[in-house]
């Protein structure tokens, strides 16, 4: 639980402060990087995009940023594969720094676009749900294709992502599982979607909360992360995820570096302790 605090509160410091300075990392070319036979980490220095293949096309989860694309994009040529080839656009929340690519990536890719249907608005006008006047937090509006519910499956090629509905960080936010191959097993892989509350209100009594039933939201998408299992975790930031540690340990012999069923149950623990005590505080700073 340590080791995680500096990682939540630096979560949700760079959130809440992205509409004055985004980290540079946020924009910054990422080293490409294996982590299961068909799984990619393809994203920015400092913000996750992941890229599933298969022999019919791929699948791509989130765009970071709204400069980001030709990065992901040169990052997915790197490990040896054709932009054009993505079928399919995923996306864990409708976020600037999480679906800021995905215009463009649709644009040159033909992808179809999968998400859900609470954040269907936000990324068809490019918007941040409650704090539509803030302009740092706009990004590129993009067409959502198909929306898909909680439990469902997008398919493609012999592998099957379910979708899991984990809304409080954006109304509609995904959290993404699917099987992965590991040092020769079939390691459960999960995408968690966020539970940070970084700059979303809570409680406020002028301008009301981000959106109407945001705490029952997030109570019930810890309940319900708190009954998952996950071999392999994963997120949207690199730092949640450890991933310049697990790079190091891969690129020193360790095939199983991203295997870890502790982290998830950690993280969602460590998470939902920091969401109360923001909510404490925000009650009180609203009476």
């Amino acid at each position: 639980m340590k080791r995680l605090a500096p990682v939540l509160a630096a979560g949700a410091a760079l959130l809440a402060g992205a509409a004055q300075a985004q980290p540079a990392s946020w924009s910054a070319p990422g080293e490409p990087l294996q982590i299961g036979d068909n799984l990619y980490s393809v994203g920015t220095e400092g913000i996750a995009a992941f890229l599933i293949t298969t022999p019919e096309g791929h699948i791509l989860i989130d765009g970071a940023m709204p400069t980001s694309a030709p990065l992901i994009e040169a990052s997915i040529r790197k490990v040896g594969f054709d932009p054009k080839d993505v079928k399919i656009l995923l996306n864990t929340h409708a976020h600037f720094d999480h679906s800021g690519g995905l215009a463009q990536l649709k644009a040159d890719t033909g992808a179809t676009l999968i998400a859900s249907a609470a954040d269907r608005p936000a990324l068809e006008s490019g918007a941040y749900v409650g704090s539509e006047e803030v302009a740092a937090f706009d990004f590129p509006p993009v067409k959502v294709d198909r929306v898909i519910g909680d439990g469902e499956t997008v398919e493609l090629g012999g592998v099957a992502l379910t979708a899991h509905l984990t809304p409080g960080h954006s109304p509609g936010c995904t959290t993404w599982t699917f099987p992965v191959q590991i040092g020769g097993k079939t390691r459960q892989a999960l995408l968690y979607c966020s539970t940070s509350v970084a700059a979303n209100r809570l409680v406020s009594k002028d301008e009301g909360p981000q959106y109407p039933g945001i705490v029952e939201d997030y109570q019930a998408s810890f309940e319900k992360l708190g009954q998952m299992k996950a071999d392999v975790f994963l997120a949207p930031h690199a730092e949640q995820f450890g991933l310049t540690k697990k790079r190091e340990r891969l690129a020193a012999g360790d095939a199983e570096a991203f295997v870890d069923p502790t982290e998830l149950p950690a993280v969602v623990a460590a998470s939902k302790a920091a969401f109360e005590t923001a909510l404490k505080t925000q009650k009180e700073a609203a009476r």
